[in-house]
């Protein structure tokens, strides 16, 4: 399997720090809003990830964290007039109820900032132990040119970021490139005591100390937005190795941006849209959907032309499965074993099957996963018919439904239970079909067709489905 890697700038083969074990931090959300559309992106990107290490057969401990203290959630809570606290709570359950509309599953660990305080203080006082941050009027900042490897991930150069840095004749930095590790509190916000007052931590130190706490001072992999590159992850890794003496993670993994048609996401442009939103016009799997068929390092662009066109893509496996769901249940179908024509086209199923896997492991390229889906989608449109064995078919259903899985796309359709009186004129029906009564049969389509259930008559027998 090979990896690109933000921090070499080149795909590396993905050799774990641990045999068989997969250690993964990705950056979660900060809890004062809906989740928008670009959230959405590395949650569904990442959550495939960890499920195709799974199906690989690795043990995956996912960490993602939850910012739970932060300027935008205490502007917030004083806007509605309550606390930092219920805002952030109310949130990350509204988060929750969206990731389980898009089946990203939940992360193996989902700490909060705000139940790691002390963690992040004794990350804070090693780094001023060690030389690596100072103290200056309550405010603890971390001395970047400490640490000489500063810009690594991102290939900025410091003198060059100086360069373009202000500073203010009241800051109390000494240098414009160093960053906050602690604040002191201000009236009317949350605060935590620590050696250097009452306050709260800065943003960058939550994720070096959860992930160290959960996952171990070396991770194999950092995922986020490639937003989060310079300065978050960068600083991550400042302090991280800072603290520890130790490479802080071997591969880092970005996902790209999500524009709007056409055009970057922002308020000001009127485009700002939540999963929300969007799962209010559109089932989660389809937005799921939508966001594979582009590699995650690509620039995405959404609209609802392409929404709705993954839609129509989404409906070709999920029918397909529907068929051969509806085969295996018809009297017509073979039950003997695999003949020489079937063991050969089950031979070529999985050949499609290693061609996802390979799409897969080349940087977890999904757009061309999908596509060996589909090729094997044609196969099976084509080869099951009602003369074919049951095995046949059920090994052709299974490799679609096992591969879309490892996706988190689920193309099961879950099978609705008709009322006994739709079911009992569907009989009938048929009945009056084979008697050749077809005035009969054409009156009880019709009787069927206002209660909102239309037939489609096959060589395999009736189907049905809702107008």
């Amino acid at each position: 399997m090979r990896i690109y890697n933000t921090l070499t700038h080149q795909k590396e083969e993905f050799v774990p720090i641990e045999s068989n074990k997969v250690r993964m931090y990705v950056c979660g959300p900060t809890v004062y809003n809906f989740i928008h559309i670009g959230n959405a992106r590395p949650a569904i990107f990442f959550d495939t990830v960890r499920r195709y290490f799974e199906y690989r057969g690795y043990e995956v401990n996912y960490v993602s964290n939850f910012t739970d203290v932060d300027d935008k959630i205490i502007k917030r809570a004083i806007e509605e007039g309550t606390s930092s606290t219920e805002i952030s709570e109310r949130y990350i359950a509204e988060f929750k109820k969206d990731m389980e509309a898009l089946n990203v599953l939940p992360a193996s660990h989902h700490p909060k900032a705000t139940e790691e305080i002390d963690g992040m203080i004794s990350m804070i006082s090693t780094l001023i132990e060690k030389g690596h941050a100072y103290e200056k009027n309550g405010t603890v900042y971390f001395v970047t040119r400490s640490f000489e490897e500063y810009g690594k991930l991102s290939k900025k150069n410091i003198d060059d970021l100086e360069a373009g840095a202000r500073i203010a004749v009241s800051e109390e930095k000494k240098d414009p490139m160093d960053f906050v590790l602690w604040k002191p509190k201000k009236e009317g916000e949350p605060y935590w005591t620590s050696p250097w007052g009452d306050g709260r931590p800065g943003w960058h130190i939550e994720c070096s100390v959860m992930s160290s706490k959960y996952l171990g001072e070396q991770i194999d992999i950092h995922g986020g937005g490639e937003d989060l590159i310079f300065p978050h992850h960068e600083n991550e890794i400042a302090q991280s190795e800072a603290a520890t003496d130790k490479l802080f993670a071997k591969y880092w993994m970005h996902n790209a941006f999500i524009n709007i048609d056409n055009k970057k996401m922002s308020k000001s442009e009127g485009n700002f849209l939540t999963v929300r939103d969007i799962c209010n016009e559109y089932p989660g799997q389809v937005i799921r959907f939508f966001m594979l068929n582009a590699h995650y390092r690509s620039p995405l662009n959404f609209s609802r032309e392409l929404l709705e066109a993954a839609k129509n893509s989404l409906n070709r496996i999920t029918t397909s499965v529907e068929q051969l769901d509806f085969l295996l249940k018809s009297d017509a179908i073979k039950k003997d074993e695999l003949s020489t024509e079937e063991m050969k086209i089950l031979e070529e199923a999985n050949s499609l099957k290693d061609k996802f896997n390979s799409a897969m492991e080349d940087d977890f390229n999904t757009a061309d996963a999908i596509a060996a889906i589909f090729e094997l989608v044609r196969l099976a449109n084509v080869n099951c018919t009602a003369d074919k064995s049951s095995k046949f078919i059920t090994e052709m259903k299974d490799e679609i439904v096992t591969l879309s899985g490892i996706l988190g796309i689920n193309v099961m359709k879950e099978e609705e239970i008709l009322p006994e009186e739709i079911e009992k004129l569907i009989e009938e029906r048929q009945t009056a079909r084979k008697n050749k009564d077809f005035a009969k049969a054409d009156q009880i389509r019709d009787a069927l067709l206002e209660k909102g259930i239309i037939l489609e008559d096959t060589r395999e027998g009736v189907k049905w489905k809702r107008s």
